[in-house]
C-alpha cells in the first residue's frame, strides 16, 4: 500500500508511520511538509492508495488545500488528520469531499478501524459528530442489512447511508460522483420505497427499521 503522509510537524509524522505499518506492514509512505509538497508527491506517485492529510498546513488555510486537492485528484481516497475537533471543520471538510476525518487525539486503535473503513470504501465520521454536535455517527454496512429488502438498488442503498449521517444533496454527490440531480432523482426514489415525503421522514423510517433488526 502506497500512502502519502502530510503533516508539518515531523514528531506527528513519526508517530502515524507507525499505525500504518499496523495497518499494513508493507506499506511505502512518501512524506509531504506542507501543501506544495503535498500536491508535487502527488502528482509524483499518481499511484497512491491513500493520502492523510493534516487540515492546517503552510500553504493553505482551512479548507482551500483540502478542496483543490480533491479537484485535482479525485481518484485518491484522502482522509483528514487534525488537531481541530470542531464540528463545523469535520463537517467541511467532508463536504469538500474527504472520505475520513481523524481527531489527532484519537487512540491508534480508533485510526486504525477509521483507515480500514475507508479503505473499504465507506466514509468514516468521528465519533464526536454523534454527540448533539450536527447529528452525524459512523454507520457501518452492517447497520442497514434491515434495508435489503426495501427494494433500494445498491447506488440509492450508498445515498441512503449518506442521507441518515446529514449530508446535504451536494456533499452527497462529490462523495459518491454523481450529480446533484441524480442524489434528486434517487432520493425521490428513496421516499417511494418508504413511502414518505421528505428527508426528515425518510430518515426516521431508516432508523426505526435499523432499530428493529
Amino acid at each position: 500500500m502506497k500512502t502519502l503522509l502530510a503533516d508539518d510537524h515531523p514528531l506527528m509524522r513519526e508517530g502515524v508511520r507507525q499505525v500504518l505499518a499496523q495497518l499494513e506492514p508493507a506499506v511505502e509512505i512518501i512524506d509531504a511538509h506542507d501543501y506544495p509538497s503535498l500536491f508535487s508527491q502527488t502528482t509524483d506517485h499518481p499511484d497512491l492508495d491513500l493520502a492523510l492529510v493534516d487540515l492546517n498546513m503552510p500553504g493553505f488555510t482551512g479548507m482551500q488545500g483540502i478542496t483543490l486537492f480533491r479537484n485535482q485528484f479525485p481518484d485518491i481516497p484522502l482522509v483528514v488528520l487534525s488537531a481541530s475537533e470542531s464540528p463545523r471543520d469535520i463537517r467541511s471538510a467532508l463536504e469538500a469531499g474527504a472520505l475520513g476525518y481523524i481527531p489527532k487525539a484519537a487512540s491508534t486503535a480508533v485510526m486504525l478501524t477509521a483507515l480500514r473503513q475507508v479503505l473499504a470504501g465507506d466514509i468514516y465520521v468521528p465519533a464526536c459528530l454523534g454527540d448533539g454536535h450536527g447529528g452525524l455517527h459512523t454507520i457501518a454496512p452492517a447497520d442497514f442489512e434491515s434495508l435489503q429488502h426495501s427494494g433500494l438498488t445498491a447506488r440509492q442503498f450508498e445515498v441512503a447511508r449518506l442521507l441518515v449521517q446529514g449530508f446535504a444533496n451536494k456533499a452527497i454527490g462529490s462523495m459518491l460522483s454523481m450529480s446533484e440531480g441524480t442524489v434528486k432523482v434517487h432520493i425521490a426514489a428513496i421516499f417511494r420505497a418508504f413511502n414518505v415525503s421528505n428527508r426528515t421522514e425518510a430518515v426516521l423510517e431508516i432508523q426505526r427499521l435499523m432499530q428493529k433488526s
